[in-house]
């Protein structure tokens, strides 16, 4: 064995069974044991090794079942496991290492994990497991990866076949026997495995908004004129079509998408809502970077997009969706106009993108990006009860001027 092949060896046993645990260091906090009902914890995460060979352990309370799969465009390594708790430090798996450029984890169905893993270059799982406690030392998942090139990569993927993707039991329909008020879904972003944007102190983007959209369920549902439902209720990941599919199949009335934005450090600063509707040319470059990352919600799940079918764009609905557009671009200016008296616009107000979400032919659809996690003043609002408060009550008085608008006119013809 060459020196430097003793010297990973080493290393990686090293992190495996002598790496220090959070129990093993003064002064870091020790995650408390779960009881048998509880989820396995997941604790710290180490990385070890190089562009060759490199390794990636997770502390666990309890041992677990790992299933672990690649995929391509971009290259990624998925770990599918039993639901965690992730107690670890913020910004875990932003800096990578060796053929591990980041990582990210979290909830991606009720009962299920995943940990994604972006990789710098093409790599194969060369072993993928999980050791039970032992010697004052918790259960770990390892994970050992090797340099590969792409026709071996792909060769891969083509000999093991595509996982196929478990998706979350559809909730149960709302609509009542007979009752014809018009439904509004409501989709909080991001979810589960996907943060979204978050905060310098910590806020994500995720909880904000599922925050915000639930205070405005209650107050649409609470005037009694309409039917809502939400595309989550919890921390679970929705992908983009699922989302689309959600509010196309229960016929929905109207979908607001609920987000908050951040801007990057050379991108300066920015604040106030923004209102956006479905435009295959995107109103500004701003608007196109925005809804080009909104998209990438499904890669960032570990989804695998290279089988997804393509709207077939007939006749009908190429209609239904120039009807659709002009619904929607009538809902977005009503409620640009309410949100003035309510929040803080940004100086652009009303954009238009290619976001996924917004891409329901037969749903009047727009995306309201809350405010930016990226500007203090912002922060400040969108963590505010009152602000949540006033901002919904908004969004409310828009969706009830929209459906009188219609339905009047509706009655004229």
């Amino acid at each position: 064995m060459s020196v430097r092949a003793t010297s990973l060896a080493f290393l990686f046993g090293a992190m495996v069974i002598g790496g220090a645990s959070a129990a093993e260091r003064p002064g870091t906090p020790v995650p408390p044991v779960p009881t048998s009902n509880d989820a396995p914890v997941a604790s710290e995460v180490r990385l070890g090794g190089d562009d060759t060979q490199t390794r990636l352990v997770v502390d666990l309370s309890q041992k677990i079942d790992v299933r672990a799969f690649t995929l391509a465009n971009p290259y990624r390594v998925v770990m599918d496991m039993p639901q965690i708790t992730f107690r670890l430090p913020p910004k875990t798996g932003e800096a990578g290492r060796g053929l591990i450029k980041a990582f990210r984890f979290g909830l991606v169905m009720q009962g299920g994990s995943r940990i994604v893993i972006d990789l710098a270059r093409p790599a194969r799982i060369d072993k993928a497991f999980v050791i039970d406690a032992a010697n004052d030392q918790p259960a770990r998942l390892v994970v050992d990866l090797a340099a590969s090139d792409r026709e071996a990569f792909m060769r891969t993927i083509a000999v093991e076949g595509r996982p196929l993707e478990r998706k979350p039991e559809p909730p149960a329909d709302t609509k009542a026997s007979g009752d014809t008020r018009p439904l509004v879904v409501i989709d909080p972003g991001h979810g589960g495995i996907d943060n979204g944007t978050r905060a310098a102190s910590g806020e994500m983007e995720k909880t904000i908004v599922l925050e915000f959209s639930l205070m405005l369920r209650d107050k649409i549902e609470k005037t009694g004129k309409y039917r809502v439902v939400m595309t989550r209720t919890d921390d679970t990941f929705v992908a983009l079509g699922d989302r689309v599919q959600f509010a196309r199949g229960r016929q929905a009335s109207l979908f607001i998408s609920i987000h908050a934005d951040a801007l990057r450090r050379r991108e300066g600063d920015a604040q106030g809502a923004t209102v956006y509707t479905l435009s295959e040319r995107a109103s500004d470059a701003r608007a196109a970077r925005l809804a080009e990352a909104e998209n990438q919600a499904d890669a960032i799940a570990g989804l695998d997009l290279s089988s997804q079918e393509k709207d077939v764009a007939g006749i009908l609905i190429d209609l239904a969706r120039r009807e659709t557009k002009t619904f929607s671009l009538q809902f977005a200016q009503g409620l640009v106009g309410q949100l003035k008296n309510a929040a803080r616009l940004h100086q652009h107000p009303l954009k238009s993108a290619a976001f996924v979400v917004l891409k329901a032919p037969d749903v009047p659809s727009i995306l309201v990006e809350l405010g930016y996690v990226t500007n203090k003043a912002d922060l400040k609002s969108l963590i505010s009860a009152e602000w949540r408060d006033r901002t919904a009550d908004s969004i409310v008085q828009a969706v009830d001027t929209f459906f009188t608008t219609r339905l009047a006119g509706a009655r004229q013809n």
